[in-house]
């Protein structure tokens, strides 16, 4: 998330989006730079309208903000019955990295 931070830093500063500014920011902040994952990002973000997938993404956000609110209704029996939740798999970077895209359209 910290490289789509970065991104979303210089676009917001009026700055042109590069894999120089991005690990710029990264490194200004302390983070180690994974200079795939900057290349990677850069080209998702290759011909994307970055503030239509900001104003995309504001317009999602009460939506998706609902449904935790709605699950958290039901009823504690319910909650209690359920069996224990499976731990998440550890996702690869390469499948981390394919979904970038949809993220900004």
């Amino acid at each position: 998330m910290e490289y789509i931070y970065a991104a979303l830093l210089i676009y917001k500063s009026g700055k042109e989006v590069t894999e120089e500014a991005v690990t710029a920011v990264l490194k200004a902040a302390g983070a180690d730079v994974n200079e795939a994952r900057v290349k990677a990002l850069i080209s998702a973000l290759e011909g994307v309208n970055i503030e239509e997938a900001i104003a995309k993404a504001a317009f999602a956000a009460p939506a998706a903000a609902a449904a935790p609110a709605a699950a958290a209704a039901a009823p504690a029996a319910a909650a209690a019955a359920a069996p224990a939740a499976e731990p998440e798999e550890d996702h690869s970077e390469e499948e981390g990295m394919a979904g970038l895209g949809a993220l900004f359209g």
